[in-house]
């Protein structure tokens, strides 16, 4: 095991938490590495469709070391990304505030939030180059349709996205950041921005925030999973082996400071094997609580009309509000990027006395046909259009991290819905009527996705929550600077510290809140 010990701050994860931290502690003057377990990705690396497993997704077991993972919990599905720039490798572009009602909810703390947050958004808006699309697809005006029908008002808006449109496929000197950042290219609208932009158009963490960083000296050393932090005099010790390939050598390093930004999951994950094996024994017990789908549904629209074209768009443009709480987006994957849409089936209702799984099978049996067709997935991507669901209603899930029989008395983290609190809910019956909506509009097929219609089970792409901030340690995990209570010196910056189902899309959200704890760390 080789060590290294020379730098001021170790940042693990380089995701939208991890690439803020990097940038703005060299910024102050402070020697910076960021680990990071995923895969560097440059946009001729992608692969042209999801069908390159070994490329698209990561599961290591079986060498595959790509850039989106799927995690199966007890009570819900996660979609996440991962690699030099985390989830922006695969996130939708969406640049997204939160409504007014979200900050006022008392899990932020005292004070006035929007207020604190407002400049930090705007900070994360230029820096993530938020514009609107210039155009709209077929898919956005049925949703337009649809939203005015249920409200009798038009609540249709262009979403602000991470997007140079520029000149389609034309390379320009860098149009951000006065010189200094990459050159881009023009979006050309192919749709494949949740596959990984092969253009360069895609304004990802590595085309912005990482790229200055790494202009400052910060080392961003890929493919290097974290699996401890033990505290030294003076700083911490950062214990890491190689995550890719068939050997993983082991290597530490030595740091003043650090800052976890792996993620909800990998977040929580090291932070409870931390706790439990002693190196950080003293973890406030609030870790893993208040974890939060963005109280999400995932649904989708397979349509008959081979006429229109379903894919004429960046990946997300646009969405509706059919009431006060919900936000729902037509989202679209590029032709030929099917892999994933074999998760969705026919359609499921929910509520009342009979469980999913009997309505789930019932349908089954009503549409045999259409259900084995669903299982076939070749060339859907082309019709098919997915309906995304988020709403800012409370609910929560806890991760725990203990022995599982079935791992034969190993540990592995998964979900459990504390007592007395409300679960985060697989059925949202706003997203069934929207969606049935929209299928008459496309000539369609309304879809439920398998976990939630089959096992009961929430799905997201946006997991939050689990290391929550609050004034003491009975209250939360950080204080409202970030800080680990008890470790000085040792941050949180990413999604677990958002503490309100937001009901957009939080990236911005994410990125401004790591401003926010970034701006309260002093200079060297």
């Amino acid at each position: 095991m080789s060590t290294q010990n020379n730098y001021d701050y170790i940042v693990i994860g380089s995701g939208f938490g991890g690439s803020v931290s990097a940038l703005r502690l060299a910024e102050k003057g402070y020697k910076v590495a960021v680990l990071e377990k995923g895969k560097r990705w440059n946009a001729e690396d992608f692969p042209k469709t999801n069908w390159n497993i070994r490329k698209n997704l990561w599961l290591p077991a079986i060498g595959c070391y790509g850039y989106q993972m799927l995690t199966q919990l007890k009570h819900v599905l996660i979609f996440h990304g991962g690699g030099v720039g985390g989830g922006s490798l695969v996130y939708a572009n969406q640049l997204l505030t939160p409504p007014d009602k979200v900050f006022e909810r008392p899990e932020w703390g005292p004070g006035n939030w929007k207020e604190k947050m407002m400049p930090f958004y705007e900070k994360a808006k230029k820096m993530l180059g938020a514009n609107e699309s210039p155009q709209l697809g077929q898919a956005d005006k049925c949703l337009r349709e649809v939203g005015i029908e249920l409200t009798g008002k038009d609540t249709f808006h262009k979403n602000d996205v991470g997007i140079f449109f520029g000149t389609p496929d034309e390379t320009v000197a860098d149009p951000y950041f006065d010189g200094k950042g990459p050159d881009r290219t023009g979006c050309t609208f192919c749709g494949s921005c949740m596959v990984g932009c092969p253009v360069g158009a895609k304004n990802t963490l590595d085309m912005n925030y990482l790229y200055l960083a790494e202009g400052l000296g910060v080392d961003i050393i890929p493919e290097t999973m974290v699996t401890g932090i033990q505290p030294v005099n003076n700083g911490y010790e950062v214990f890491s082996k190689k995550s890719t390939g068939i050997l993983h050598p082991q290597k530490t390093y030595r740091t003043k400071g650090v800052v976890v930004s792996a993620s909800v999951l990998g977040t929580v994950k090291l932070l409870n094997q931390c706790k439990q094996n002693g190196q950080l024994p003293n973890i406030s017990d609030q870790l893993g609580n208040y974890v939060r789908t963005n109280s999400e549904a995932i649904l989708g629209v397979k349509s008959r009309d081979k006429s229109v074209d379903w894919n004429d768009q960046i990946a997300i443009t646009s969405g509706i509000h059919p009431d006060d709480s919900t936000h729902i987006e037509m989202v679209r994957y590029n032709k030929g990027s099917d892999v994933l849409l074999n998760l969705l089936t026919v359609m499921t209702g929910g509520g009342g006395k009979i469980p999913r799984f009997f309505r789930f099978l019932g349908n089954v049996l009503r549409h045999p046909i259409r259900f084995l067709s669903l299982l076939w997935p070749f060339g859907m991507a082309s019709s098919t259009s997915i309906v995304l669901v988020m709403q800012t209603d409370e609910n929560y899930l806890k991760l725990d991290y203990k022995p599982r029989w079935w791992r034969l008395g190993a540990k592995s983290q998964n979900s459990t819905v504390p007592k007395g609190l409300r679960r985060a809910p697989s059925y949202i019956p706003i997203a069934n009527e929207v969606t049935k909506r929209l299928a008459e509009k496309m000539d369609g097929i309304p879809l439920s996705l398998l976990p939630e219609a089959a096992m009961n089970a929430m799905t997201t792409a946006h997991i939050l929550g689990g290391c929550c901030m609050g004034e003491s340690p009975e209250k939360g995990v950080v204080d409202f600077k970030g800080e680990l209570f008890g470790y000085p010196n040792l941050y949180v910056a990413d999604g677990s510290v958002v503490p309100a189902n937001l009901g957009v899309n939080p990236s911005l959200t994410i990125t401004a809140l790591s401003e926010y704890i970034m701006d309260q760390m002093p200079a060297k």
